[in-house]
């Protein structure tokens, strides 16, 4: 239960960082706008009241196994919401990353 909750938290910061990120780049690059960066700097903040929740107490753990959410979910969001084509080299490159926030996520450790 407790690392489902924290994938799940891994998924909304996600949602919520590349989200914003992706808004202020509609915003500045694409010129949408003022509102467009403005929604993104939201969900940019709100990406950082989420990481919040997360059980563990060491920040730069979670900041750390969340780079490899970050990897991962960025590949996917260019997928879904520009067309890209990931290669091999980013499928494999984004599992790498993936197995990496496994490890320092969810390794037992000792007390």
């Amino acid at each position: 239960m407790i690392v489902a909750r924290s994938v799940a938290l891994f998924v909304v910061a996600a949602l919520f960082e590349i989200g914003g990120a992706w808004l202020v780049w509609q915003g500045v690059r694409e010129h949408r706008g003022w509102i467009w960066i403005g929604a993104g700097v939201i969900a940019l903040g709100l990406y950082g009241v989420v990481a919040t929740f997360q059980s563990d107490d060491n920040f730069g753990r979670i900041l750390a196994a969340y780079g490899g959410v970050f990897v991962a979910g960025s590949i996917a969001w260019g997928m879904v919401a520009d067309g890209y084509r990931p290669d091999r080299y980013d499928i494999v490159g984004a599992l790498v990353c993936l197995t990496g926030m496994a490890v320092i996520m969810y390794a037992p450790r000792s007390h």
